[in-house]
């Protein structure tokens, strides 16, 4: 049994659990800032699978995430020993994008060298119409840097983002992304977060919105890898609001660690019986795209995020 002031001990014991943990990890993103710009490009990705290693070592709650995300996705159809070095690959991935994205946002010629585009002509067809795009895609590759090319090759970008809970590591991004032109609408307020989508697609702006991650009870259940996951509808209730044109697109690593921008045709909206059916049919269309990128290049999505976490109530199910 606690008392009042054990509870408050434990309280405080948490606060600090959790603030020292921030500071080390801010701690660690500047040392990592510091030593890459200092180290040779090509050793670039050598330190960064040194980090990702170590990180699949010693983070284990995360490991042990991304092989629970990676049982729900594939348990059927690969086997233990190949979910396990996805994983480990998805680590390497996830390491390899964050030391390679401060080094090329510092290097803005060098990125725009490393990234190249596929399927630009479905974004300026688009863009032509002067209704804004919204561009639906995920945590998928090093997606940062798509957003980066795109304003480095003069596109009118924005990017719908949640705020990091350290505000020193938001600040650290937030001032890169300024100096590239990459414009950011912060998820939160939510009312002040669909006014300036709007505003931004009404200037005949891009706006990139990731929808793969679990949305709570705000959104709807859609198909994704054969269970149910709780999924945003912005994108396609901006859409039907701006006339913004729908556009899916992904950046995939190449062997060599240069980058490929794909963009998919703009999709077709789906009119069924009732704007919710509406709604629904056309967000699971999304989904399934995306669960293919994933499907066809399963190491370049972020495995460490509990998408199935919401589960529908029966009604919904």
């Amino acid at each position: 049994m606690f008392l009042k002031g054990d509870s408050c001990e434990h309280m405080d014991f948490k606060k600090i659990s959790k603030n020292t943990g921030r500071f080390f990890g801010w701690f660690f993103l500047v040392l990592c800032s510091l030593i890459i710009r200092v180290i040779p490009f090509r050793l670039l990705y050598g330190f960064a699978n040194g980090i990702g290693s170590f990180g699949y070592r010693v983070l284990l709650q995360q490991r042990r995430i991304a092989q629970e995300s990676l049982k729900i996705a594939f348990g059927r159809g690969k086997t233990a020993e190949e979910r396990e070095t996805i994983a480990r690959e998805s680590f390497l991935f996830m390491a390899r994008s964050a030391v390679e994205l401060m080094f090329l946002m510092d290097n803005p010629c060098l990125l725009k060298k490393r990234v190249t585009i596929v399927g630009q002509e479905y974004l300026q067809k688009a863009l032509a119409k002067g209704c804004g795009v919204i561009l639906v895609s995920a945590h998928f590759g090093n997606f940062p840097l798509l957003m980066a090319k795109l304003a480095l090759s003069d596109f009118p970008i924005s990017g719908i983002m949640r705020p990091m809970r350290d505000s020193r590591v938001e600040r650290f991004f937030l001032d890169k992304r300024q100096r590239l032109g990459v414009k950011t609408i912060y998820s939160q307020p939510r009312t002040a977060c669909v006014n300036e989508t709007i505003e931004t697609l009404r200037k005949n702006g891009i706006v990139f919105i990731p929808i793969d991650q679990n949305f709570g009870t705000g959104g709807v259940f859609v198909d994704f890898f054969g269970s149910k996951a709780a999924t945003a509808t912005g994108p396609v209730v901006l859409a039907q609001r701006t006339k913004a044109a729908l556009i899916p697109c992904f950046i995939v690593r190449q062997k060599d660690d240069t980058h490929v921008l794909i963009f998919e045709e703009a999709l077709q909206l789906r009119q069924k019986a009732t704007p919710e059916e509406t709604v629904q049919e056309n967000i699971q269309q999304l989904t399934t795209i995306i669960e293919t990128y994933i499907r066809t290049y399963p190491a370049e999505w972020g495995w460490i995020h509990r998408r199935w976490k919401s589960k529908p109530s029966v009604k919904e199910g």
